[in-house]
């Protein structure tokens, strides 16, 4: 069965190159394809943050992992299975963040935080809805923690 996602929209951001850390208070705009109307954002604002689905479009084909590999090829962190981890060289390259919305206009939602370069095709949006979020407290290898200490830190 062969399966094909268009894009909905395209992010606008400063940021041109996939890097690992500094993404806080980034701020981007996703505007809607002109084949999607621009009523499919109505009441958007009403929420705090979406959860935006994108396409890692900078990772060549050819680099994506199916396996096991150590996160940032960092030797000191364990060698996990690619879905035991967020790494953009993933199959179907498909990345998922949640993000603050600050605000639209018209067909455009800008929000802050969205971990994608300029140029990424949007594949969804959704309203983060706290029944959504993970009903027990979460946790995670030290590993992952030490990963993301800068992620998120301004640039």
């Amino acid at each position: 069965m062969q399966t094909t996602i268009e894009a909905i929209a395209f992010v606008s951001a400063p940021r041109t190159l996939p890097e690992d850390d500094h993404w806080g208070e980034q701020r981007a705009t996703l505007t809607l394809v002109d084949a999607m109307d621009e009523s499919a954002l109505e009441g958007i604002e009403a929420f705090s943050h979406v959860e935006v689905l994108f396409l890692f479009h900078a990772v060549d084909p050819a680099k994506v992992v199916t396996g096991a590999r150590h996160p940032r090829n960092n030797p000191a962190w364990p060698q996990v299975g690619i879905f035991a981890q967020r790494g953009k060289n993933r199959p179907n390259r498909i990345g998922s963040t949640i993000c603050k919305v600050l605000g639209r206009e018209g067909r455009r939602l800008i929000v802050s935080e969205l971990d994608a370069i300029d140029g990424t095709p949007v594949l969804d949006i959704k309203p983060v809805m706290q029944e959504f979020l993970p009903r027990e407290a979460t946790r995670q290898p030290a590993w992952a923690t030490e990963l993301m200490r800068q992620y998120w830190q301004k640039t």
